[in-house]
């Protein structure tokens, strides 16, 4: 049994942490958020301690270890600008890093990352669950089988649309130095998974640019072509997914044909786990190509209307 610690125990993501500890046989025994509406831990680690102040929680790791009760993974579910530092705080406690998407949000930092695994000996994991995905798994041998037959490019739309309300822009993700925006926030999933099936970035564009709303571009991959729409604007969804109530929209094609990996989601970061306990799970060089892609898209001039420009983006830029 490993023991564990959360720190972000608040957020959206961390109950599928706690999930994936509990259903891989580990224990957590200290939890930090500032925000103390993390009555979920009961149905997990009852028993775990939690603070809502980052130095008393420190106080406690460094308590545990002083009485041999080794802590040996920290996971990390705080806002994307805290990775960083929590991140270092984990490795120079001794502590193995599990931590969510972006694993930060400038390329240089991973550098400094590197380095403190060097000295401390311990290792830092990303989430990149889209990688464990049955689907996504399948797609990349059916890929890998016929590029080796030909020269192929495929064509790819990606469309992820996730509506959120007025809250969302007063929170921290409201915040393109604290979020890096939706290319960052939500896209870099799908961005990581494109370039695991498709291979590396050869050219990149944006076309259209509200970075805290909406985005849509182009990338040209080793093995696609791909025109990307991102937005968390109820207006965007389709309207017969409106009609259902529902409030998200995810489509990928290629070639025209839709992937369909609609189900299978929820048990993902307990994949990720049992990866990493077993010795696997994808590190800073895996996560490395997606945070310099989002941190170019965030960066570069938008070039306008082209004959490369996503289909919901032709109808937001032609009014």
């Amino acid at each position: 049994m490993k023991n564990f610690v959360l720190i972000g125990a608040a957020g959206y993501i961390a109950p599928r942490h706690m999930k994936a500890i509990k259903d891989t046989g580990n224990n957590l025994l200290a939890a930090v958020d500032p925000n103390d509406s993390v009555g979920i831990i009961d149905s997990y680690f009852p028993e775990a301690h939690f603070f809502t102040e980052f130095e008393r929680f420190d106080r406690h790791v460094d308590k545990l270890r002083r009485r041999g009760n080794k802590v040996d993974f920290a996971s990390i579910c705080s806002p994307n600008y805290l990775h960083d530092a929590h991140i270092r705080w984990a490795l120079r406690s001794g502590i193995n890093a599990i931590c969510e998407k972006p694993l930060v949000l400038n390329p240089w930092n991973l550098d400094a990352l590197e380095e403190i695994e060097q000295e401390t000996g311990r290792k830092v994991y990303n989430v990149l669950q889209l990688r464990l995905h049955p689907s996504i798994i399948s797609l990349k041998d059916k890929i890998e089988k016929e590029t080796s037959k030909e020269n192929k490019k495929y064509n790819i739309d990606l469309t992820y649309i996730t509506s959120r309300g007025r809250w969302y822009f007063v929170s921290w993700k409201g915040d393109l130095s604290k979020s890096g925006g939706v290319a960052t926030n939500i896209g870099i999933h799908f961005f990581d998974m494109l370039m695991w099936l498709f291979g590396e970035v050869k050219n990149s564009e944006v076309h259209y640019c509200e970075p805290l709303k909406k985005m849509a571009g182009f990338i040209e991959l080793k093995k696609a072509y791909v025109r990307w729409f991102l937005s968390v604007d109820y207006n965007d969804l389709p309207d017969d997914i409106k009609q259902k109530g529902q409030r998200t929209y995810r489509s990928i094609t290629v070639d025209s044909k839709e992937i369909e990996f609609s189900g299978g989601f929820t048990d993902l970061h307990t994949l990720v786990y049992k990866d990493i306990l077993n010795g696997g799970g994808f590190g800073i060089k895996d996560a490395r190509l997606s945070i310099e892609l989002v941190h170019q898209i965030r960066n570069i001039k938008p070039v306008g209307f082209n004959d490369r420009v996503h289909p919901l983006a032709k109808r937001l830029m032609n009014g």
